[in-house]
């Protein structure tokens, strides 16, 4: 079982946990593999157009976001924990190899930064997932949310759960 160390604060994390019809290996490689990453990581009907993924402490995670109007919006980001199967926490306010991001970089990557923890439970054939993405402050946390965090989540959830429709 699962036993995580994020205790969320409701007045600076955002959550989203389900249970879903996807054995948790798949769902692992769905967040571990850039070619599945393109298929799902970004709600329709944007794209995601490029993914690398480094899968160690320190490595690069990142993605490009397209818009419906051709406008890509590149995503790095770093690896802080992996737990192979279990867990993947990383980073939007650091870059690859630890290296935080000088004062410009930070206002010109994305409107604002979080650190991101993606925790999978087994449960036989289904999975427990629980993204909990932590801010730095109220304001942040209100301006994802409002930017539509839950149902922008929860649909990138679906088309993940979408690529293993018979697992």
């Amino acid at each position: 079982m699962n036993q995580s160390v994020i205790k969320p604060d409701p007045k600076l994390d955002l959550v989203l946990e389900r249970v879903v019809d996807v054995r948790s290996e798949l769902v692992w490689a769905a967040w571990t593999q850039p070619e599945h990453l393109k298929q799902w990581f970004t709600p329709a009907p944007w794209s995601t157009v490029a993914s690398e993924v480094d899968l160690r402490p320190g490595g690069i995670f990142h993605n490009v976001m397209r818009s419906p109007e051709g406008e890509d919006f590149p995503n790095t980001g770093c690896f802080l924990e992996i737990i192979p199967g279990r867990k993947l926490v990383w980073t939007t306010v650091l870059l690859p190899g630890y290296r935080p991001r000088s004062a410009d970089l930070v206002k010109q990557a994305a409107p604002f930064h979080f650190t991101a923890v993606i925790e999978l439970e087994p449960q036989g054939k289904r999975t427990k997932y629980t993204a909990t993405v932590i801010h730095a402050d109220e304001d942040t946390r209100r301006k994802h949310e409002e930017m539509g965090f839950h149902n922008g989540w929860a649909a990138a959830l679906d088309q993940l759960v979408a690529l293993f429709p018979n697992s």
